[in-house]
């Protein structure tokens, strides 16, 4: 493991939209990766999403690979994806099953891959009601500091149609959590940037994401970032980078493999 990082905590309830954003960007120029608190997503409906994660990811694996991903969304088995094509190891060591909102054109084009109802009665119900809280409550507040921490309007992303398409997607993630016997490193999931504007991850607590702040330094320094019960960490993704020319640039991160199972949510805005 690397050494730890003690990142910035937002907080989103906070009446003071104009020091809240000075916040933000001061992170985002910093590490580009923040924790973000009183966001107003109960725990409960986190551990909910994790419980029920947990219990698709335990279904055997023909009944998984039903909903194997097609395009962007459904399930990805173990080694399905790798980020680094250098890497010596045959892909990542996680699965993975993503999905986003059934309305819009991109819900029709691509449109989500559901467990069977018999099978988990409460998944789709507990998936959707967590997209939509977390886009209602969280996504569009949260861009709209963003975009006064640029010294913009606050409603700017929503006027350029950042949300018209709903394009935002939910990625489940399960790390077996396995160490390599040879004393090689594991990854989870091998060092890379996010594609979106910014991603929301929560997790179940344990160990082993890192973030590597200069993503052109060799050799790489890589520090680990410590879950916070409660918060979710926010990181800027590619896109953010492409839109502010450089400004906020998306930070490189890995998770890697500390001996034990790890269970995280993605929601990628």
């Amino acid at each position: 493991m690397g050494t730890a990082l003690k990142l910035p905590i937002i907080d989103l309830s906070s009446p003071e939209k104009l020091s809240t954003s000075r916040l933000i960007r001061q992170a985002c120029l910093d590490h580009g990766f923040f924790y973000l608190t009183n966001h107003g997503v109960s725990e409960e409906m986190i551990e909910g999403v994790l419980m029920e994660s947990k219990k698709l990811f335990s279904l055997p694996l023909d009944e998984k690979m039903v909903m194997a991903r097609r395009g962007s969304r459904g399930y990805s088995p173990l080694y399905d994806e790798k980020h680094e094509s250098s890497a010596t190891s045959k892909g990542d060591s996680k699965e993975m099953f993503t999905f986003g909102s059934s309305e819009g054109v991109l819900g029709q084009l691509y449109p989500n891959e559901w467990p069977l109802e018999e099978l988990l009665p409460l998944w789709r119900q507990t998936m959707e009601c967590y997209y939509k809280t977390v886009m209602d409550i969280v996504g569009k507040k949260l861009l709209g500091l963003v975009a006064l921490s640029l010294n913009l309007e606050e409603n700017f992303f929503e006027q350029v149609g950042a949300f018209n398409d709903q394009a935002a997607v939910v990625r489940l993630l399960r790390y077996p959590g396995e160490l390599n016997s040879s004393g090689e490193e594991t990854c989870g999931a091998s060092a890379h940037s996010d594609f979106g504007m910014i991603t929301l991850l929560a997790t179940d607590g344990v160990a082993g994401l890192q973030v590597c702040r200069d993503k052109d330094r060799e050799p790489k320094v890589w520090e680990d970032v410590a879950g916070i019960k409660g918060t979710f960490v926010v990181n800027i993704g590619d896109l953010m980078e492409r839109w502010t020319n450089g400004l906020f640039r998306s930070t490189m991160h890995r998770v890697v493999s500390v001996g034990k199972e790890r269970y995280s949510t993605q929601t990628v805005l």
